[in-house]
């Protein structure tokens, strides 16, 4: 039974009720729609780049047997540079005082105005200040991880990052996970950039 019979079986589901049986839960219908675009996909139209990296793919879907871990073994705190990168002269690393009303309203503009953009400026995500305030305050975040880059002279923010510790099924794990990665629009065309 093709997908289209299958959904079309699952909408009139709450009219029939007697065809309960025969509908499709949501995983079974995930299960199908992947099998059948991964069966119209020939060898050259595969996702070429997505399956050399350790992400999930079609072919592993329900399998079970596959390990769980990291995908390189974690790097020993002794290991890890201990000084900031060197900015260019006229920045400066600081820490992000989020507590501040004053400090939050400046990263709201900077990722406002300059946050996950694409070629054509067609694409931004616009967050309310009380969302901006909840995604950077979760359990057991580190204020000092949230760090931004200001012009010396203006003392205006122009980048930030914000890094928390992640939780990896039941464990949570010592690691930054990076996210609110945003460098000002026009620095970007300078070739300045976090990394």
């Amino acid at each position: 039974m093709s997908l289209r019979v299958r959904l079309a079986m699952a909408e009139n589901a709450s009219v029939k009720d007697d065809t309960k049986d025969q509908n499709p839960s949501p995983l079974e219908i995930e299960e199908e729609l992947s099998r059948e675009v991964q069966d119209t996909l020939t060898l050259s139209q595969r996702h070429k780049f997505w399956e050399t990296q350790p992400v999930g793919q079609f072919k592993d879907l329900n399998d079970t047997s596959l390990p769980g871990g990291p995908i390189e073994p974690p790097t020993p705190i002794s290991e890890v540079k201990q000084e900031p990168y060197n900015l260019p002269n006229l920045y400066d690393w600081v820490t992000c005082d989020i507590n501040s009303e004053d400090t939050c309203a400046e990263v709201y503009n900077l990722l406002s105005n300059n946050y996950v953009e694409d070629d054509e400026n067609m694409f931004m995500l616009n967050y309310s200040k009380e969302f901006l305030w909840w995604a950077l305050h979760p359990p057991g975040y580190y204020k000092t991880w949230h760090i931004g880059v200001r012009v010396k002279s203006s003392k205006r923010l122009v980048a930030f990052i914000r890094n928390s510790r992640i939780r990896v099924r039941a464990d949570v794990v010592s690691k930054a996970e990076v996210n609110f990665l945003c460098v000002h629009k026009k620095l970007r065309s300078k070739d300045c950039s976090l990394s």
